[in-house]
């Protein structure tokens, strides 16, 4: 006796949803690119072609490829300073990182550094002044 109604209220919105999800999903789906270019390329010279104009007026030298084209090498990084340094700052700043990274979060690294005046603006927990 309520089963007409009750069949009907529960279908309608079913039928209603499954109908505009359909007519959503039957739609093109332009969301690669913002303008559609139909214009083709016509290329005037054959890939070889490219290629060896590319390879006849670059400047490379016997061993390298064309990757190596796109690196520049006149701007080679100058630090000033001798690989020792370099590694001596290296292994400095490592054992930084690890203490601030410990399990305490450098709260232990920050109290010595705070004891040794590295450190003078650093508050520890648990200290009243600076």
């Amino acid at each position: 006796m309520n089963r007409f109604p009750s069949f009907v209220a529960y279908a309608a919105p079913l039928a209603v949803a499954t109908v505009s999800a359909l007519v959503l999903m039957s739609s093109p789906a332009l969301a690669e690119t913002p303008t559609i270019d139909t214009t083709p390329f016509v290329s005037a010279l054959s890939r070889a072609e490219v290629r060896a104009d590319l390879l006849s007026r670059s400047q490379l030298i016997h061993g390298q490829s064309e990757w190596a084209m796109q690196m520049n090498p006149s701007q080679r990084p100058m630090a000033g300073l001798s690989r020792a340094q370099v590694k001596a700052e290296y292994v400095t700043a490592r054992d930084v990182v690890q203490a601030i990274n410990a399990e305490d979060s450098g709260s232990a690294y920050f109290a010595r550094a705070r004891v040794r005046g590295t450190h003078a603006s650093t508050v520890v927990a648990g200290s009243g002044s600076r």
